[in-house]
């Protein structure tokens, strides 16, 4: 994965970070500014959660506790999915996409648990989009993740917060974040 910067939105602050630590630093710093489980959205693949997350790794950090939440038991998209998926979705639960591998958490897991047997083809370019991530971008972080990146990218409350953020995760030095 090579350092890629997009161009800066106020709307919609999103990065693939390539190691757990800076992954880390970022949501605690989303945290301490108010940003909940609610508005921050992870998303990795399960070989990347099972490497950085399981439990011979430490999970204690507000990063580690939102992926391991239900990760054993996480919702499972695909063909039947009721009301349920997409209600335990809305409140910050994991949700695994079975077809591309893939954990979610956050606000984006609804709408992947909406799209049901549609996400696998798809769905999570259209998901990323949605949140106003330009296409582009969402494939290249699409091939981030599956290349053992941890995508993260939230929805700004005003414009200091965005190009705070932006600023911090596009720097050359990741002690930044």
């Amino acid at each position: 994965m090579e350092n890629y910067k997009p161009e800066y939105r106020n709307d919609y602050v999103s990065k693939v970070f390539n190691t757990r630590e800076d992954a880390d630093r970022a949501y605690n710093d989303l945290s301490t500014r108010g940003y909940g489980q609610d508005d921050i959205n992870v998303m990795m693949s399960d070989e990347t959660r099972k490497r950085h997350f399981e439990n011979d790794v430490d999970t204690d950090t507000a990063l580690g506790d939102k992926v391991a939440d239900n990760a054993g038991t996480g919702s499972l998209i695909g063909g039947g999915v009721g009301a349920v998926v997409g209600a335990i979705a809305a409140i910050g639960s994991n949700v695994l996409l079975p077809g591309l591998g893939l954990i979610v958490a956050g606000p984006l897991a609804a709408g992947l648990a909406g799209a049901g047997a549609g996400a696998a083809t798809g769905g999570l370019i259209g998901a990323l989009t949605g949140m106003g991530v330009p296409e582009d971008e969402a494939e290249r972080y699409q091939d981030d993740i599956k290349n053992g990146g941890i995508y993260m990218g939230f929805k700004p409350r005003h414009e200091d917060d965005a190009r705070d953020t932006y600023n911090r995760w596009y720097t050359d030095d990741s002690n930044n974040l």
